[in-house]
C-alpha cells in the first residue's frame, strides 16, 4: 500500500513564501522514481486543480503558478516539494500530493495553505 505524507502548510501573508513537502512510502522500501508525482489544490467551492507535476523529463506547471512556484523532485527519497513564492490570496486552498502509477493514483491527506493579511 502506498502512503503519501504531506507537510509544510500554514498561514502566510500575501507576497510571502512557503515550502511544502510530500514523501511517498510503500512496501519493502519501494522507489517510485518511474512515476509522476505532483501537487494539486482545492479551494472552497472549487474543483481540484493541478498545480504542478514532476516527471522524469521535466515539470508541468499550471499557468496560474508559473514563475512563482518551483517543484523539486528527489527521486531517491520519493519526495516532491514545491517552493511557493509571491503567494497570492487566491492561492489559498488545501494542497494535495499525488503519485500516479499510470494505473492507480494515490493521494495524500492534504495540507492547508492560507494566504491572508
Amino acid at each position: 500500500q502506498v502512503q503519501l505524507v504531506e507537510s509544510g502548510g500554514g498561514l502566510v501573508q500575501p507576497g510571502g513564501s512557503l515550502t511544502l513537502s510530500c514523501v511517498a512510502s510503500g512496501a519493502s522500501g519501494a522507489i517510485f522514481s518511474g512515476y509522476d508525482m505532483g501537487w494539486y489544490r482545492q479551494a472552497p467551492g472549487k474543483q481540484r486543480e493541478m498545480v504542478a507535476v514532476g516527471k522524469r523529463g521535466g515539470t508541468n506547471y499550471a499557468d496560474s503558478v508559473k514563475g512563482r512556484f518551483t517543484i523539486f523532485r528527489d527521486f531517491t527519497r520519493n519526495m516532491v516539494s514545491p517552493q511557493m513564492n509571491s503567494l497570492k490570496i487566491e492561492d489559498t486552498a488545501v494542497y494535495y500530493c499525488d503519485l500516479d502509477t499510470g494505473i492507480t493514483v494515490y493521494w495524500g491527506q492534504g495540507t492547508q495553505v492560507t494566504v491572508s493579511s
